[in-house]
């Protein structure tokens, strides 16, 4: 057992990319110890219980809806904020389930996504340059010399907005909120309310049918009331994830505790970089953003550091390449992966590719792009006879103005409305939905 925990910090001695340059080494040493002796906020057999979900949308059998902020911040936390998400993510799912004939893996960009990495290690406003806003985690979003100073305390309390915005979830899920006939039922509210609701009416109302008929036949399975929810962030800060991590008392191996899935962004998968070295070590299901730069030979790189036993569950590629260059490089991506027989799960994040900056200064995405990269990425893995294993999103449960288009249209005067990212665009609430419904029009094809 001491072997793994040696080996759990070889990371240490290689290049770690979009790590924050702490002030104070000492500071960081208490805090990490202070982690280190905290209750795990995820169990390790919850994590081999998302791994065998995944297992199943490697294998074709289901479909992964992964969301949630771009940025988490601490004053986000609330019981209003988290129930808005979740709801969100909900509606979708049920839309999708329906329409998909499979189960959906809900996973949540939530408890832990306090961190950012940045194209830029600082930031200059009116000739004062400053250290970038790397996520709460790290340090703060107002534009001074004192916020933008890296606080390893911040490490801490990210630890305790996790633990009570998973409480709140597990309440939710578990307490009666997440029941399908509601859940249902706020679903119609959207199709009665949205400019596009015409175009879903026909699919809300099979849902009603089928939970008609099962309502007739007395079906009433538990599985009708509550929902399995899992968490998920990308490790980015890797001194928070190894101090949460722990061994696991029943099989003797290593599990980051700090959520049930993680994942590496595209700009830390270098192969002999300190992420992969550290994710290659821990047992959770983990993920990897892929870029339109992604070679063929590194993805095949990826999988045998991170998945040498070609288990499946274990790794999903999550692919950001915008609406533009998909269906361009995606397909040698999934061919080259299929043809060795490796077992992954393929994932769409069609957020991160599609941002542009408005004429305001607003960041911003438009939905009819992030709509288009969904429907290359279905195109793609039709066209090869491989599965579209789900989608990864940027959303909040809130009316925000931060992505333009949609039902009901925001343009890009309309961004600064409700512009109230820490980060990136995020789709609001009805977005989202527009979005799921449309998703499912493309996976029933």
């Amino acid at each position: 057992m001491s072997s793994n925990l040696v080996d759990l910090d070889s990371w240490r001695a290689l290049p770690a990319a979009q790590q924050p340059d702490w002030p104070d080494r000492g500071e960081l040493d208490k805090v990490v110890a202070e982690l280190g002796g905290l209750p795990p906020l995820v169990f390790a057999g919850e994590c081999d219980q998302l791994k065998e979900q995944l297992a199943a949308v490697a294998r074709g059998e289901a479909f992964v809806l992964q969301g949630g902020d771009c940025a988490e911040t601490f004053s986000g936390a609330t019981a209003d904020n988290v129930r808005n998400k979740l709801k969100t993510l909900l509606q979708m799912a049920i839309v999708l389930t329906y329409a998909g004939k499979v189960p959906v893996v809900k996973i949540g960009r939530v408890a832990g996504q306090f961190a950012k990495p940045r194209s830029k290690g600082s930031e200059v406003r009116d000739g004062i340059e400053l250290p970038a806003y790397r996520g709460d985690m790290v340090n703060g979003f107002d534009f001074t010399a004192e916020a933008r100073r890296p606080d390893p305390w911040r490490l801490l309390k990210a630890y305790h907005s996790s633990a009570v915005t998973l409480n709140l979830a597990r309440a939710f899920t578990k307490g009666g909120y997440a029941d399908l006939r509601q859940v249902h039922a706020w679903n119609q509210d959207f199709v009665a309310e949205s400019p596009a609701g015409r175009r879903y009416e026909q699919l809300a109302r099979e849902i009603d049918q089928a939970l008609a008929f099962m309502r007739a036949c007395g079906a009433d399975p538990e599985e009708f009331h509550t929902v399995e929810f899992y968490s998920s962030h990308e490790a980015l800060i890797l001194d928070y994830d190894r101090a949460l991590t722990r061994i696991d008392s029943r099989t003797g191996l290593p599990y980051d505790v700090s959520a049930h899935m993680v994942w590496i962004g595209e700009r830390t998968r270098q192969l002999d970089g300190a992420h992969v070295d550290f994710f290659a070590r821990i047992r959770n299901p983990i993920g990897v953003k892929l870029g339109p730069t992604t070679s063929p030979d590194e993805a095949l790189g990826l999988i045998e550091k991170l998945n040498p036993g070609n288990e499946a569950g274990r790794l999903t590629f999550i692919t950001r390449m915008g609406a533009s260059k998909i269906r361009e490089h995606l397909p040698a991506l999934v061919k080259e992966v299929t043809a060795t027989g490796a077992r992954v799960a393929w994932i769409c994040d069609p957020m991160h590719g599609n941002t542009f900056e408005a004429p305001s200064g607003h960041k911003t995405r438009r939905l009819d792009d992030v709509l288009d990269e969904v429907a290359g990425f279905f195109e793609v893995h039709r066209s090869l006879g491989t599965h579209p294993g789900g989608i990864h999103i940027e959303f909040t449960g809130d009316d925000v103005t931060e992505c333009v288009g949609g039902g009901h249209e925001i343009a890009e005067d309309d961004l600064a409305t409700r512009y109230e990212t820490a980060c990136d665009p995020r789709l609001n609430r009805s977005q989202s939905l527009d979005l799921a419904f449309r998703v499912a029009e493309l996976y029933r094809g």
